[in-house]
């Protein structure tokens, strides 16, 4: 029972963090394209790939902090789902290219974006 509430306040943390997020990079570039969406994905995409290292290969981090942060701040803060129906919007507005590039984007940046955060988190561990 104490886990499920530590998740849940990371959650309401991380959603908190998306919202302020998210909008700052539409408003920062524009709403012609998902930036907030996508600035969002690319944080947390890097971020979990560095907790996750660093929660599970030192103790640095508690089991039940970790959790609180992974599943509950990062799971209120990532928004894939946004994604999926933000690119089926472009699809079904004929705006392929724009699908295409928000695909693009989204997958192979943020998987850059994991790697490199897993690559941070073995450094930070290795200190």
């Amino acid at each position: 029972m104490e886990r499920l509430l530590f998740v849940s306040l990371g959650g309401a943390v991380g959603t908190g963090a998306r919202y302020l997020v998210a909008g700052w990079a539409q408003k920062a570039l524009g709403a012609s394209f998902p930036y907030g969406t996508f600035a969002v994905n690319l944080v947390g995409s890097f971020l979990l790939g560095l907790l996750m290292v660093v929660g599970v290969s030192s103790e640095s981090i508690s089991p039940t902090l970790r959790i609180a942060i992974t599943t509950g701040a990062m799971g209120g803060f990532t928004t894939y789902s946004t994604f999926s129906y933000e690119t089926m919007r472009y699809v079904q507005e004929g705006a392929y290219g724009l699908a295409a590039l928000n695909v693009g984007l989204t997958v192979v940046v943020c998987l850059v974006a994991s790697f490199a955060g897993v690559a941070v988190g073995r450094l930070l561990v290795a200190s």
